[in-house]
């Protein structure tokens, strides 16, 4: 691995370590990652499904996992995170009388069974995972043919802000890398997941000054995790001149926070082996992929 490369390899161990240490405060934070959920979960109305067993792949607290066991109540509904605080979290707030269970996996190498799943769900998970690869293998082997496979994910111009504003302060990393949209998709189509369909939206929101964002960022345990980052504490200098350099992007009184929202799904049926696969996913429109989803639940 070049140096480059080893900069921006994410750091398993610290991410497990600091979304278990932000457990029980997360929720408060979370205000990005619940409305991208709200939006995906809105995704499957427009999908039949009548799920025997339901994975939400990086479950966190277990908010939207408890969604899914309202949604789809006769089925079997599953969490499961690589930070053991979260799952211990997530068994608190749902309590003895959910039907919901937890357990901690690694999306990497997932310990279930193969085609067990008919929907394998995850919001804002996979952009922690260092092999995107290996989780859609994962995804592929898991899935029931004709399971459905539904994400979110990072683009690359999340916190593009936070990032210019570091790179006026030193040469280290600050802020973690995220794949591209259409690597993501070439991802699925090697793993030989079904019809991807991918698209892409940008939320903002707005901070009063840059200390909040830190704030936040470290209350949901999604601070910088990559290698490359600059160890030991960050001194009251660097953050000043941080300040300094977020400043040119501030606009009608307020500091953007700029997060590319990745959305994905695709099936488990195996595409024919005659059949060609041409690489790459394009963009599609919130409409466009209603249809699709619409035609494929009709099949």
């Amino acid at each position: 691995m070049n140096d480059a490369a080893r900069e921006f390899t994410l750091d398993k161990a610290a991410i497990a370590a600091s979304f278990s240490k932000a457990a029980a405060h997360y929720d408060a934070n979370a205000f990005l990652q619940q409305e991208v959920g709200k939006r995906l979960l809105e995704r499957l109305d427009y999908v039949k499904l009548e799920p025997e067993l339901v994975v939400d792949l990086g479950c966190g607290t277990g908010a939207l996992t408890r969604q899914l066991a309202k949604r789809y109540k006769k089925a079997k509904v599953l969490g499961i995170d690589l930070a053991p605080g979260m799952v211990a979290e997530a068994r608190r707030q749902t309590g003895w009388f959910g039907r919901e269970q937890y357990a901690v996996g690694d999306a990497e190498k997932l310990e279930l069974a193969e085609a067990s799943v008919d929907l394998l769900f995850s919001s804002l998970s996979i952009q922690w995972c260092a092999d995107l690869d290996a989780v859609f293998r994962e995804a592929k082997r898991v899935l029931r043919p004709g399971g459905l496979f539904m994400f979110t994910t990072l683009g690359p111009d999340t916190l593009k802000e936070l990032r210019g504003a570091w790179s006026a302060v030193d040469g280290y990393t600050h802020v973690n890398a995220f794949m591209d949209m259409h690597d993501i998709g070439d991802g699925l189509v090697r793993a030989r997941l079904a019809d991807p369909v991918m698209d892409v939206e940008h939320i903002r929101l707005t901070y009063g000054d840059v200390y909040a964002l830190m704030r936040d960022l470290k209350g949901i345990g999604a601070h910088n995790l990559n290698a490359g980052r600059r160890h030991g504490l960050t001194g009251k200098s660097r953050f000043e001149a941080l300040a300094r350099g977020y400043e040119p992007f501030r606009e009608d009184g307020r500091l953007p926070a700029t997060y590319e929202v990745v959305y994905g799904h695709a099936w488990g049926t195996v595409p024919p082996l005659s059949q060609e696969v041409a690489p790459g996913v394009f963009t599609v429109s919130l409409e466009s992929l209603k249809r699709s989803l619409k035609r494929k639940a009709g099949d």
